[in-house]
Order: C-alpha cells, then structure tokens, then sequence
C-alpha cells in the first residue's frame, strides 16, 4: 500500500463516498474526516484492512480540522449544505470551514488541495447559496493558492437527490408541478421547460476530483457539465420514464414556487426552499472557455445510461399482472 495519505473532509456524502472508493483503489491511504465517524464505517471495506480510515471533524473548530490533515499530502474539501439550520449557515460551511480547511492544509505543508464548489457560484448571485459558494472560492484561493476549485452541476447518480426524489414523487402524488419562469407567454403553458441543467454523473465527478490532485492542475478552476442540457421538464419526464409510473405534469410559476417554499422550508428536511427557488430562475451551464472533464481526459456520461440503473427499484412489481 502507498505511503500517500488523502484527507477527505464530507468522505461519507453522496459524492464523497465516490471519491474515497476512487482514492482507495489507486492505493491512497484515505482519512474520511466527518463530525459523526460512527456514520462512516461503512467506507471501510471499500479499500483495504486499515485503509480507509473514519476521523472526527468539526469545520468550527480549528484543532479537529488541524488534527485531520495532519500528516496529509493531499487534502480534499466537499462539504457543502443545501439549506440552513441553526449554526449549520452558508457563511459557516461554505465560507468560514472552507477557510480553515485551507489555512490548516497550508499550514500543514500540504502539498495538493481540491476545493468543491458548484457551478453558478457568482458574488452577485440573488441566491445566498451562489454568493456563498464563490465567497467560498475566495477563501480558500486566499489562504492556498495553489488549491484547485471544482464546480459541478447538478449531479445524478444512485443515491442523488435529484432523479430519487421526483421518481418518489411519482409514486404516491398524480400530479408533479414544472417550475416555469416563462411559461403561459406564447411558448405553451410549459414555455422552454423551465431551468436548463447540464446534469454531471458522481462517478466522473469523482474521478475528476482525484485527477485534479496532480500538481499541473494547480489553481486551476473546473467546471464539470455532462454531455447533455435537460430542462426541468425533460429530468422529470425522465424519472417517470425509467420509474415505470407516469403522472400529469402540471406547469407552475415561479411565484408560486416562492408561495410553496414558504411553508416547505420550515420542514426538517425541505424539498424547497426561498433560496431554491431563486436557483431555479437561472440556468446551471457552465462558462464558455472554462476547463472541464474533456480537460481532464474524462469523457462524461450520460444520464440516460445510468439512471435506469438505479430508478428500476420504483416500479410498481404488479404493473404487469393482467387481473381481467
């Protein structure tokens, strides 16, 4: 086993979990730095005995981040939150722990640091989550210049919030609402479809975070798209597609969304919040000219091959009993 030691801060995440597998089989020794090590031993037996190790962590406190990289020649950062809760805030996420992270990986003659970020983080986005991403970007290029920044789009896989979500959806609800900026103005009641997402698969996601580790990507920013551009529309129809269940799709305007989001967002896990909904008024693409998987020697993949691996578990069993 290599000498190497990868510290992987939000390892046990949805992407996280892809990245330590990815570190694991190419010999990293891989410290998964996490505030609940408990809820992380399930990493272990995807790499060797002793392998794949389960830390504690806590991104407000300096000694637990300054124990975590310790040691480490490489230091990765994908903690990120959708939606706030008590102390859990964008600024003390993706601003103030992405700063310690990357203050103590430099203090700890770290030699590589790769910094998630998502695609659209912009200072002057209307949405909280955007600016603190790109306030994020700030921090962590202030405090280690060589690091490298990744912006996803939204990403699908097995465990995705995304495609699961709608196909859950559809099997207890009849209807399913499109969000539209411009729908009812002359394009149909549904206009272009709503939000344009380039939808990036976890698995190039994650070996895109491992490729960048080499030290010729240094201070680089990459931004990881898939090879296609859905609509709102078109991901939704796809989860019914490939869940086997189909359902009225109903057009809805965005201020209805903000009406909805209202009350959602109180929820302990909510499908929608305020902040969400000025997401969705803007389009995930990436930037013309900037680097992205082709960069990297990553071909992306499509959604169509890889979700109905996954969504198949939502087909009703009985669709095909003929009772007559």
């Amino acid at each position: 086993m290599s000498g190497r030691l990868a510290t992987v801060f939000g390892g046990s995440g949805f992407i996280g979990r892809h990245v330590v597998q990815r570190l694991a089989a190419q010999g990293w020794r891989v410290r998964v730095a996490i505030r609940d090590p408990e809820a992380a031993h399930f990493l272990q037996p995807r790499g060797d005995v002793g392998q794949v190790l389960p830390v504690f962590a806590d991104l407000a406190k300096d000694f637990s981040v300054q124990a975590a990289v310790a040691g480490a020649d490489l230091v990765i950062n994908l903690v990120g939150i959708l939606y706030e809760r008590g102390k859990q805030t964008f600024q003390a996420v993706h601003v103030d722990g992405a700063a310690r992270v990357a203050a103590a990986a430099k203090a700890a003659g770290v030699t590589s640091l790769v910094h998630m970020s998502a695609m659209g983080a912009d200072p002057a986005s209307a949405s909280a989550y955007s600016r603190s991403k790109a306030a994020g970007e700030a921090a962590v290029r202030a405090a280690f210049a060589g690091a490298v920044i990744l912006r996803p789009s939204a990403v699908f896989g097995p465990e995705d919030d995304l495609f699961n979500r709608f196909a859950q959806l559809a099997t207890f609800s009849p209807l399913l609402p499109v969000y539209v900026s411009d729908g009812f103005r002359g394009k149909g009641p549904f206009g272009s479809g709503g939000t344009k997402m380039q939808l990036v698969y976890v698995g190039d996601v994650a070996e895109a975070v491992v490729r960048v580790a080499a030290a010729e990507w240094a201070g680089k920013t990459f931004e990881l798209a898939g090879p296609t551009v859905y609509s709102l529309r078109q991901i939704i129809q796809m989860s019914m597609t490939y869940s086997g269940r189909q359902r009225w799709l109903v057009p809805m305007p965005l201020a209805w969304a903000k009406v909805q989001a209202l009350f959602l967002q109180l929820l302990p896990k909510p499908p929608l919040t305020c902040d969400q909904v000025l997401l969705l008024a803007v389009d995930n693409l990436p930037t013309a000219g900037t680097p992205g998987l082709a960069d990297l020697g990553i071909t992306p993949t499509s959604a169509e091959v890889i979700v109905p691996t996954y969504l198949s578990r939502f087909k009703n069993p009985f669709a095909h009993i003929n009772l007559a």
